[in-house]
């Protein structure tokens, strides 16, 4: 039975690590966001620092590791074998439902996670032995802190509404007195904005930071709870001075605060959130030696109550270990910029692709905003109005067509020093009335408080925004829903299981992780294969853009005839999955010369008036493969329905004549394709025989069709289908050749 105990240990402290890289790719948008949303420095100077964020916070951090030992359940009330199972159960559930959320690249609460995780496995536990003893189900209470759980749900919802309140009246007035134009008021009110800043940011230390370093002594922390008003005031009069003299040296305060705040937010979150990760494997490991040294042999009789002693804590080189840890995850992690761009996309200044789709309540939301502007608007004085809308006005900046791409900052530093400043006092409160904030919730809302009152949510991207955030609300309460559900099935599992059943479940979530990777790897790879855009290394000249969208061209015609093809073995072979599938395809397609568009839009607002003309091509050659992409989706969508809908399968004759169009059809869009990825488009006399091959394949299928009606040897439904298919096959052939003699013109002028 030893051996089993010995497996756990291994298994938890192998999952300790995953929980760390998975928890880290999570919360990394909590310090990284302001800093690299605004660009206040180079990508790798903000890694950097928060780097050694993590690493001071990690080696000072506390070794009580209370909340994971006791402060969800009652040690007491379980024996060895019982709290053995639930650190398994909880470590399990953990990685897995972490892991789900990176996938989907949503920010979600490490803290929520491991606590309703706890929470579900020992609740799960607790029901068995009431049951099993005959109890009286009000004895559940005895096994479970409720009050610690109740408190928890409050803290969630008080987190949620209150950042985004704050967020969003704190970052109103701050760009009402400085403007989108803050260079020369920076020079009047940066010292005090640095003092303020600042001094929130060093608090925030102070408070949430400090309680739990171990090399301050306990009548040092008392001093610092006693004196908190006197320790703001002298704060706030060393950082003005100091702020105000960088500033006199021409030292740009504001990428000042923001490098602070996110050494701050890092330093924080590695020294008050590893608890969430090596907690419970060193509780595992704590409950262990307890057990062993007690001398009992009976692992389901011996009752854990020494584990609720405080004074057990947790050896500096596992908080070494889980820093170094941290940093390397933070460097590497591809799932982490995952989730960053996620929370980056719904609180960017500049518009774009948006990354969520709208819905009933965002499109309510929205309607009822404008509704309620509509009537402020006719009760504030217009000079109020217009005054108001001067303080907001967002210069175009002067920027190069090379400065137009993705890389342009999400937001301004102004901004990024609200969040980072709001988020700071808001969790020192929370942390000082003992209310259990979290992080991440207080980050995500902050800054989606602050971009709703910078107005970078406008009435052509609102909707998308609003339903992001209702997305990824939506996910932090089915986080602990979750997770409270997945540990305790995990925990019946292997408590009823045995060995079985624990050696069971650790191969089937290693299972489950290679399973994840290897669909993280395909989306990846499929993400490269979308047609890519636009970047600064293609538009130093209109000759590069010309180039780039011939290619872009050639990849989506390509597509569009894969696509087509596999729309017919569809319909051949009435494989409903496989049409469900050729759907996501070109949906995906679609979204990509949608996103095509949305960057060439962004690069043509700021080209030379001399190349206007010649940006006509790009606009018409996006619409022609719109028009085609969209007759090839109607065409799949319209067989999907057919199968779905069970009619009669198509007659051989049809079938013939459909793949016969199929063959000529892939013929002519990848010759095509070729021609334009090898920018050789002066073959139009080949182009003319593949299109005249196509047409009197459609032509001679039409004639079929109609002799095979007046015969009564096809239905309606199918007649209807086969029409559909030959006509947007028609239609598309059309918009190919107008593509083609866009480009063959274009090139003519170019060369002439």
């Amino acid at each position: 039975m030893e051996l089993i105990f010995i497996i756990i240990l291994v298994t938890v402290v192998l999952l300790a690590i995953l929980d760390i890289m998975v928890g880290v790719s999570n919360d990394a948008v909590n310090f990284l966001n302001s800093a690299i949303g605004s660009k206040a420095a180079s990508f790798r100077t903000i890694m950097i620092i928060a780097s050694f964020g993590l690493l001071i916070g990690a080696v000072f951090s506390s070794g009580m590791m209370e909340i994971a030992r006791s402060g969800i359940f009652t040690p007491s009330m379980f024996t060895f074998y019982d709290v053995m199972i639930i650190f398994l159960a909880v470590m399990i559930a953990d990685v897995i439902l972490l892991d789900l959320f990176n996938y989907i690249g949503f920010p979600t609460s490490t803290t929520v996670s491991i606590i309703f995780e706890l929470l579900g496995a020992a609740t799960c536990l607790a029901l068995i032995k009431v049951i099993t003893n005959d109890d009286s189900f009000i004895t559940i209470l005895n096994y479970i802190n409720t009050e610690k759980a109740s408190e928890i749900v409050f803290s969630i919802i008080l987190s949620v509404f209150l950042s985004f309140l704050l967020g969003s009246i704190i970052q109103y007035i701050t760009r009402l007195i400085f403007t989108f134009n803050s260079e020369a008021r920076i020079k009047k009110y940066g010292g005090i904005f640095g003092g303020i800043a600042i001094t929130a940011i060093s608090f925030f230390l102070l408070i949430k930071g400090a309680k739990n370093l171990t090399f301050l002594s306990g009548d040092i922390k008392s001093w610092i709870s006693a004196n908190q008003i006197l320790l703001i005031g002298i704060n706030f009069v060393l950082w003005t001075i100091v702020s105000q003299t960088l500033i006199y040296f021409k030292v740009n305060i504001l990428r000042i605060i923001i490098l602070i705040g996110t050494f701050a937010l890092a330093l924080a979150f590695a020294g008050n959130d590893l608890v969430n990760f090596i907690g419970v494997p060193i509780a595992a490991i704590q409950s262990y030696d307890i057990f062993t040294a007690s001398g009992v042999t009976d692992p389901t009789g011996f009752m854990m109550g020494d584990l609720a002693n405080n004074d057990i804590v947790a050896p500096s080189y596992y908080l070494v270990i889980a820093g170094l840890i941290m940093i390397v995850t933070l460097w590497t992690s591809k799932k982490a910029r995952n989730v960053i761009e996620t929370e980056l996309n719904l609180s960017k200044q500049n518009d774009g692709e948006e990354k969520f789709k709208p819905n009933f309540l965002s499109r309510g939301i929205v309607r009822a905003v404008i509704i309620l502007g509509g009537l402020i608007d006719k009760i504030l004085p217009k000079s109020l109005q217009l005054k108001v809308d001067k303080r907001f006005e967002n210069p175009k900046k002067n920027l190069s067509i090379k400065d137009q791409t993705t890389d342009e900052e999400a937001f301004d530093m102004i901004r990024a020093s609200i969040n980072l400043i709001v988020a700071s006092i808001l969790i020192s409160i929370g942390t000082s009335m003992k209310l259990p904030l979290s992080t991440t919730y207080v980050t995500f809302m902050v800054a989606m408080g602050s971009s709703f009152a910078d107005r970078a949510w406008d009435r052509d991207s609102a909707v998308f925004r609003v339903a992001g955030v209702f997305n990824v609300i939506g996910g932090w309460f089915l986080t602990g829903i979750s997770a409270f559900t997945m540990a305790a099935i995990v925990a019946v599992i292997m408590f009823f299981g045995k060995a079985y059943g624990i050696i069971g479940m650790i191969l089937l979530l290693g299972f489950i992780l290679f399973k994840s990777n290897q669909s993280y790897k395909k989306k990846k790879k499929e993400k490269e294969e979308i047609i890519i855009s636009f970047t600064e290394e293609d538009i130093d000249s209109i000759q590069k853009i010309f180039t780039k969208n011939k290619k872009q061209i050639s990849k989506a015609l390509s597509k569009s005839a894969y696509s087509f093809e596999l729309s017919i073995r569809g319909i051949e072979f009435e494989n409903l999955t496989h049409a469900a599938e050729n759907k996501k395809k070109i949906k995906k397609l679609i979204s990509s010369i949608e996103e095509l568009k949305s960057n060439f839009y962004r690069i043509l607002r700021d080209m030379d008036r001399e190349n206007i003309n010649s940006c006509k091509v790009f606009v018409q050659s996006f619409g022609y493969l719109q028009n085609i992409t969209t007759s090839i989706n109607f065409i799949n969508t319209s067989i999907h329905t057919y199968i779905y809908n069970n009619h009669r399968k198509l007659n051989e004759e049809q079938l013939i004549d459909l793949k016969s169009i199929n063959i000529e059809y892939k013929k002519l869009l990848n010759h095509t394709s070729k021609s334009f990825a090898n920018n050789n488009l002066n073959e139009l006399e080949s182009f003319d025989k593949l299109r005249q091959s196509i047409d009197n394949k459609i032509s001679i299928a039409l004639n079929n069709q109609i002799e095979r009606i007046q015969q009564e040897n096809v239905s309606q439904k199918s007649s209807t289908l086969y029409f559909t298919i030959l006509t947007e096959v028609e239609y598309t052939v059309d918009r190919i050749e107008k593509l083609v003699r866009l480009y063959i013109d274009i090139d003519k002028q170019i060369n002439d």
